[in-house]
């Protein structure tokens, strides 16, 4: 794809490291004009000037998506946007006993109320311009029981829900709606894990690794671009693939 989003204005959220960091370069590459958000005004300067001297435009947005009006405030911030990219998101690994009030609001705060309100303060207007695209980026967690992820996998299962509703009922209009599902990847928020356990779990896919954050902005890439006009209320894993059940030697 060269510059098949020239013209557009991307917002994304949580755009300041990782795969949130890797999705703003590709789209802004591609000629998006594109907005960080973030909560680091360090991290996300550095990204903007990043973009900048590779050739794109972008400013940055701060605010604390896991309360309410912060994010609405980010939604007035940010303007008319053609493409939502809803990618800022936190887990903390607890079993059920031992999850806290504090760690279950923060989760759902911020990875599933946060979409919810930048969708409906966005999309009105993506509706009336009668053309736009929204990317939730989730989680294999979100379809796959994973150890101590229970509220984490449940706040991105029912985003993964309102995708689906979301299609049907921006779609006629001329907006798309769609979610990226990664598996196992390599980023500055891994990197407090054992090695051996992102490891692991990259030997549990098919391909047998983990996978970089540009491999997963590529595919978001392609969802925000014309080339995916036809693609609407899906689920795109990026898992590298399931291994199959093998018999027993």
């Amino acid at each position: 794809m060269t510059n098949t989003l020239t013209g557009s204005t991307a917002l994304v959220t949580g755009a300041t490291a990782g795969i949130g960091y890797a999705i703003a370069v590709q789209l802004a590459k591609e000629g998006a004009e594109v907005i960080v958000h973030g909560r680091n005004a360090e991290r996300g300067a550095k990204t903007v000037r990043d973009i900048e001297n590779a050739g794109g435009k972008a400013r940055f947005v701060a605010a604390d998506v896991s309360d309410a009006d912060d994010v609405r405030r980010l939604a007035d911030e940010a303007g008319d946007v053609d493409i939502l990219v809803n990618n800022a998101g936190i887990y903390r690994f607890a079993p059920t006993f031992d999850t806290t009030d504090a760690d279950f609001d923060d989760q759902t705060n911020t990875n599933l109320r946060a979409p919810y309100l930048l969708v409906q303060k966005l999309v009105p207007g993506m509706v009336e311009r009668g053309h736009g695209s929204v990317i939730n980026v989730t989680t294999v967690a979100a379809t796959v029981p994973t150890a101590g992820a229970g509220i984490y996998g449940a706040s991105k299962a029912a985003l993964e829900l309102l995708t689906k509703l979301w299609a049907d009922e921006f779609g006629a209009a001329g907006v798309r709606v769609n979610a990226a599902a990664p598996g196992p990847t390599q980023t500055l928020g891994t990197a407090d894990f054992p090695a051996e356990m992102i490891e692991g779990l990259g030997r549990t896919t098919a391909l047998g690794r983990t996978a970089e954050a540009d491999e997963i902005a590529g595919a978001v890439t392609f969802l925000a671009s014309p080339a995916a006009s036809y693609v609407n209320g899906a689920v795109l894993t990026i898992g590298g693939g399931q291994q199959a059940i093998k018999p027993a030697a």
